[in-house]
């Protein structure tokens, strides 16, 4: 295999509950604006690609918009976003610093092992590039990290669903599509994967496990770790026979005959 492209939020570590909530809320807090999202809200937020859209959607709400005294003016609109956003990196990277966001299982034992293999690995998030480079090095070290690109952020026009941040990777990095597997946890970047020809492995979490993943070749609870309990195969359609944990051959049989 030639290309392995991990998302971040959700599948290098469990970032949306135990990092990006809690930051925005933080934010919130810090420039005292009447709002604090809850788990359950917050799971709705997710629907929405990016940290400054997220946000943003507290536009769409009159009460929220007189209560916190947000101008009409879209260029001062955009400007209080970036200010709203720049806090919440900053306190997201704080909780990551804190060791508050371990590694999702697996992950410090399979990007190690496919650069060793001679693969090209590589993140691909709808994240600020700050908040994805402190998960990664915290997830696998800064000296794995450093064999790492990342696409992030603002660097297409378009975020997840849309397969822009995909075929981006796939461009830089003369990926064969054929021959490159994308590691999701959402529907969202499933659908971005797809759209951009790539064979996807989801693995799950709270947030996510009830999604619809049809275009998925394999659909796991995790990528699991010896001495952890047995990963849950929760949909197989490729030639991947998993274990107990995945390894490198299962992720390589992911894209032999599994491409959507």
């Amino acid at each position: 295999m030639s290309g392995l492209v991990f998302d971040c939020d959700g599948v290098l570590a469990d970032t949306e509950r135990d990092g990006h909530l809690p930051a925005f809320n933080e934010t919130f807090e810090h420039f005292g604006l009447p709002v604090r999202w809850s788990e359950d809200e917050y799971a709705d937020k997710l629907k929405i690609g990016g940290g400054k859209e997220r946000m943003a959607s507290l536009f769409a709400d009159p009460e929220f918009v007189r209560a916190a005294s947000i101008p009409e003016d879209e260029d001062a609109r955009r400007d209080l976003l970036a200010r709203w956003h720049r806090t919440k990196t900053a306190a997201f990277k704080r909780l990551v610093s804190e060791g508050r966001i371990p590694p999702r299982p697996g992950i410090s034992r399979i990007i190690p092992a496919a650069l060793d293999a001679g693969w090209t690995v590589a993140v691909a998030s709808t994240s600020a590039q700050e908040s994805v480079q402190a998960v990664l090095e915290s997830a696998v070290g800064k000296e794995v990290a450093d064999r790492v690109p990342v696409f992030a952020g603002d660097v297409v026009p378009a975020k997840k669903p849309d397969p822009a941040i995909y075929r981006l990777a796939v461009s830089r990095l003369s990926l064969d599509p054929a021959d490159t597997l994308v590691v999701e946890d959402s529907r969202n970047g499933l659908l971005a994967a797809a759209g951009a020809g790539l064979a996807c492995l989801v693995t799950v979490n709270g947030y996510t496990r009830g999604e619809d993943f049809a275009e998925a070749v394999l659909v796991v609870s995790e990528l699991g770790d010896p001495g952890r309990p047995p990963v849950q195969v929760l949909a197989n359609r490729s030639g991947a026979t998993p274990g107990d944990y995945l390894t490198l051959e299962d992720l390589s049989a992911c894209v032999q005959g599994g491409n959507p």
